[in-house]
């Protein structure tokens, strides 16, 4: 006769609704060791493996492993000191399902072939010190050799891509878009040209295309030029001369000719260059990266700027 307060492995299991199965694991594995057997050798248990079989439950319902159930049960981790490891893991875990999930997207939107999925999950799974330093090769590339400013070129290095720990799946896919970007040889060619415009006018003591001067004049013009896009009027009209014209005039150095067809058509280019919407991409998606207020593209009104200039060069 069995004593009183005791439960075999099936009486468990309807207790508890766990199988027969999984407790005779627990059991075998130390976890729930019997309380006695009876004379044919049938494990027994009483109300504290009971209790302890519930906690074992629930402990593996949390994703607890074997051993770490073990170190609860014998006392040596508490059960706080696991959740917070466990907390970390399931962390990293859900970072890394997100990486995945934005690839998966990215790879939909684009309809991407196999060699590009590769790249994509390369750079999403990228750390912050490698997402770092690509932006370091890239402008360390851009202007190697060249006689640069080098405090503008500090200043324009020193804006780094910083997603946060918890990434949104929009900042994750305009961090694969950009690095993608610095990484295209048309875009590093694009930077790499201006870069050797500006070196060339350093040498030469030329004023630059658009300088301080030019500056505080340009929101006034793309503001402008916004207004004839909205208008549907073309660069090519009285008002893109007009515009063209205050261009060509607050642009030219010191005793230049505005009318020379050379100067005008080296200026268009010039300006050009800057106002390729790439140039505009790479601040938008560090801006989205890095969780930065979002600002209105500029990149129309500046193409339409530029028509205008070779429309009247």
């Amino acid at each position: 006769m069995r004593p009183v307060g005791t439960f075999t492995i099936g009486e468990l299991a309807r207790r508890t609704g766990l199988p027969v199965k999984t407790i005779r694991f627990y059991s075998d594995e130390g976890l729930l060791p019997p309380t006695e057997r009876t004379g044919a050798g049938y494990r027994l248990y009483d109300t504290k493996a009971l209790a302890r079989l519930e906690l074992v439950r629930t402990l593996r319902e949390l994703g607890l492993g074997l051993a770490d159930v073990e170190q609860v049960l014998s006392m040596q981790a508490t059960v706080r000191d696991l959740a917070i490891r466990h907390v970390e893991a399931l962390d990293e875990q859900i970072r890394r399902l997100r990486l995945r999930r934005s690839v998966l997207r990215a790879v939909v939107k684009r309809d991407s072939e196999l060699e590009e999925v590769k790249l994509m999950n390369r750079l999403a799974s990228m750390s912050d010190e490698e997402r770092k330093r690509l932006v370091d090769e890239f402008w360390a590339e851009v202007s190697e050799g060249l006689d640069v400013d080098p405090e503008f070129y500090a200043r324009m290095s020193s804006a780094k891509p910083d997603l946060p720990d918890d990434p949104s799946p929009e900042q994750l896919e305009a961090w694969i878009e950009f690095a993608e970007l610095i990484q295209d040889p048309g875009f590093r060619a694009l930077i790499r040209g201006m870069s050797q415009r500006h070196a060339d006018q350093r040498e030469t003591g030329e004023q630059p295309a658009i300088g301080d001067a030019q500056q505080q004049h340009w929101f006034s013009w793309s503001t402008r030029a916004q207004e004839c896009l909205d208008g549907g009027i073309a660069p090519d009209s009285a008002e893109g001369r007009e515009l063209a014209e205050e261009i060509f005039a607050a642009s030219a150095p010191t005793g230049r000719d505005t009318t020379d067809p050379a100067y005008r058509l080296q200026l268009a280019e010039t300006i050009a260059a800057g106002a390729d919407p790439r140039a505009e991409r790479y601040w938008t998606l560090l801006g989205i990266i890095n969780g930065w207020p979002p600002f209105p593209s500029q990149a129309a009104p500046a193409q339409w700027l530029v028509a205008a200039l070779n429309a009247h060069a």
